[in-house]
């Protein structure tokens, strides 16, 4: 049975990786520009998320992703080259707007963070399956009823991706336009939502059903059927860059 996620089954060894090792290294892409804000460490946070996500061959499922991330800080760019409090210094002159050296150097660090987080992310989502994700943590302590947001958290895109390709070759097939101009995608569009968002809530509603039935909420200790996943070099990576990150803040504070 095909899962419903955004995982892309590949032979990697990003994919080998364990779930902590990914997520601490989601800790490290956040932090590392921040207590260091250079734009030389986030670009080298940058090149190692895109190297990571090219390793693993999935550079191509985070192109949309990148390009919907982009066309939302071009804005952040424009507004603050133009209108950040601290502009100064003229860097050019486009028709009747200045942009400013100041704002646009702070937007510019702003979007190679966002790329960063998003990047970091991306490795985890498009390389984990989520339920080895939720595993690991509930092992570790977390609680079933978290593990479960998670998952429907990883599901949820897909899942409604996946209602909308189906109700869309159904309307077809009852002779409805979907494909033309602006105007006729929009009109196409409308009706979608309503099964679309019910359809989401009746399939979470027969979820909570079907964990009630297998005894989810249940105080037996769980056992699992698989082996937990483990990375030989997990903990060596984990140390690494958390004692990169320290000794970041300590260098910080000097």
């Amino acid at each position: 049975m095909k899962t419903i996620s955004l995982y892309t089954e590949k032979d990697s060894f990003v994919h080998d990786v364990d779930p902590i090792t990914k997520l601490v290294y989601i800790l490290f892409t956040i932090l590392i520009p921040i207590i260091l804000p250079s734009f030389t460490i986030s670009i080298i946070c940058a090149a190692i998320s895109i190297g990571l996500l090219s390793i693993a061959r999935v550079i191509r499922k985070t192109l949309p992703v990148f390009g919907f991330v982009f066309l939302i800080l071009i804005t952040v760019v424009i507004i603050q080259g133009l209108f950040k409090p601290e502009n100064e210094t003229v860097l050019f002159v486009l028709g009747p707007f200045v942009f400013y050296q100041e704002g646009l150097q702070y937007a510019f660090s702003i979007t190679l963070r966002v790329f960063n987080i998003v990047g970091a992310f991306m490795i985890l989502i498009l390389t984990t399956k989520p339920s080895d994700l939720v595993e690991t943590l509930v092992r570790k302590g977390m609680s079933p009823r978290i593990g479960y947001v998670i998952v429907s958290v990883f599901q949820i895109i897909p899942e409604m991706m996946s209602s909308m390709s189906t109700i869309m070759d159904a309307q077809r097939a009852r002779g409805m336009e979907t494909e033309g101009n602006l105007l006729v995608r929009v009109k196409a569009f409308l009706p979608l939502m309503g099964p679309v968002v019910l359809g989401s809530l009746i399939n979470t509603k027969e979820r909570a059903m079907a964990l009630e039935v297998r005894g989810f909420n249940s105080k037996v200790p769980k056992t699992y059927l698989y082996a937990e996943k483990t990375y030989p070099y997990s903990r060596v990576i984990q140390a690494v860059m958390l004692l990169l990150i320290i000794c970041a803040a300590v260098w910080r504070m000097i």
